[in-house]
């Protein structure tokens, strides 16, 4: 009876581990529409069963910290280098450089020791009144601190992580001296500063509040599917310096990670030719590999000439650039 006993329970720890080896769990700060249908392609294509769980990123990552050696995750998902970056320095991720990512991943979006990897470019840049500026008239972030752009500047609240990292990599570019009269020419030149979000600029352009401010660019791309007569035109910063400034979505293997061969896996799917088409359908973000063709409406929008200034550097300077904001009185 022993022997019958042990070998159902034999079976069963068998068949218990051939179902987890077929799992893979993410936590993701990214909002389920944006990543369920990428999942469901992942899992199409390997059979591997994707569990995840979807919540603002700074609260998964105080959770990863607390649950320690016993999180159920293996994948952490979030927007912004910054926070990657920040999520890699509390010790969360685990090195991965697979010869997939390599190729798939340009070196400047990935962590400089493997611990996160971009999946999506999201740009940031200028966005302006066609009625009432013309293109010839623009040409970098710094330039928006020319006194010709008094009370015709909009931008978000410099609290948010997207203004942090701009800043980081003007501070990274430019150094402190010059970021420093950068950003306290934008103050001076303020219109205001709209509500909480990037599609709010926008909105006070339209009302003519302010002529000119600075986004990510697929809030203009959502605007304009629903407003394809505006007046609103995207501009690419700093095309005959540095480049215009770009950041990501992107993701690392967490260390604790129970399926990591499953989750590296993931990794490398997402960052797949596939994959990255879907990012496009879904959100207009840019592929990481700049090989892929997008759509006619963003080819509308022209080619630029991006950072490269390695991500891992917004992270470092974060805190530098919030005490640059706060001093210049950029609220």
């Amino acid at each position: 009876m022993k022997k019958i006993i042990g070998f159902f329970l034999l079976l069963w720890l068998l068949s218990s581990n051939t179902i987890f080896a077929n799992e893979v769990t993410v936590y993701s700060a990214r909002k389920e529409h944006l990543i369920k249908p990428l999942f469901e392609e992942f899992s199409k294509d390997t059979g591997i069963k994707v569990k995840y769980l979807t919540g603002k990123g700074e609260t998964l990552i105080e959770r990863l910290k607390t649950e320690g050696k016993n999180t159920k995750a293996d994948l952490f998902i979030t927007v912004d280098a910054g926070n990657l970056w920040y999520a890699g320095n509390q010790g969360l991720f685990q090195p991965v450089a697979t010869n997939i990512i390599k190729s798939n991943v340009a070196k400047h979006l990935r962590d400089e020791n493997g611990l996160w990897t971009g999946l999506s470019l999201r740009i940031r840049t200028i966005v302006y009144n066609s009625d009432k500026i013309t293109p010839s008239e623009l040409s970098s972030y710094g330039d928006l601190a020319n006194k010709k752009w008094k009370n015709r500047l909009c931008l978000r609240t410099s609290k948010k992580i997207y203004n942090k990292s701009l800043v980081a990599s003007i501070i990274y570019n430019k150094g402190e001296e010059k970021a420093q009269k950068i950003v306290k020419g934008w103050v001076d030149n303020l219109s205001s500063i709209p509500k909480s979000k990037d599609s709010h600029v926008m909105d006070a352009i339209i009302a003519g509040q302010c002529d000119v401010g600075i986004i990510n660019h697929y809030y203009y791309g959502a605007f304009v599917d629903k407003n394809p007569n505006t007046p609103l035109k995207l501009f690419w910063a700093n095309q005959n310096s540095t480049g215009v400034h770009v950041n990501i979505s992107g993701a690392g293997v967490l260390k604790h990670s129970k399926n990591k061969k499953n989750a590296i896996r993931l990794l490398e799917w997402l960052s797949s030719a596939k994959a990255q088409n879907i990012y496009l359908n879904l959100n207009k973000e840019y592929p990481i590999n700049q090989n892929i063709e997008v759509s006619k409406d963003m080819q509308k929008w022209g080619a630029f000439i991006q950072d490269k200034m390695n991500l891992s550097n917004v992270g470092r300077l974060q805190l530098e650039s919030v005490l640059l904001m706060q001093k210049q009185g950029y609220k």
